[in-house]
């Protein structure tokens, strides 16, 4: 099988939250089934809230949810989703 690019997107529950706590386990978490290398990105959303954006490769047989689900139950994470999902090239 080929490689997928993904994004996910990982909403916090309010704008205090501590975003690098939050990319410390999600990159713990996303390493565990990946290719190794996650970068992250900080979307602003409103009113000061923002969003992180994981992106990192996965092997395409491999299930996305697992991944999705767990970094969801991250303390202090309101929701994960996935945002872009799609084959790499090259």
């Amino acid at each position: 099988m080929g490689t997928a690019l993904v994004k996910l997107k990982i909403m916090p529950v309010n704008p205090s939250v501590d975003l690098e706590v939050i990319k410390e386990k999600a990159k713990e978490i996303i390493e565990k089934e990946s290719d190794g290398i996650v970068n992250f990105e900080e979307e602003p959303v409103a009113f000061g809230l923002k969003a992180v954006i994981a992106g990192f490769a996965i092997d395409e047989s491999k299930q996305i949810d697992p991944i999705q689900d767990e970094v969801a139950e991250i303390e202090d994470v309101n929701s994960a989703e996935v945002s872009d999902f799609r084959r790499a090239f090259g």
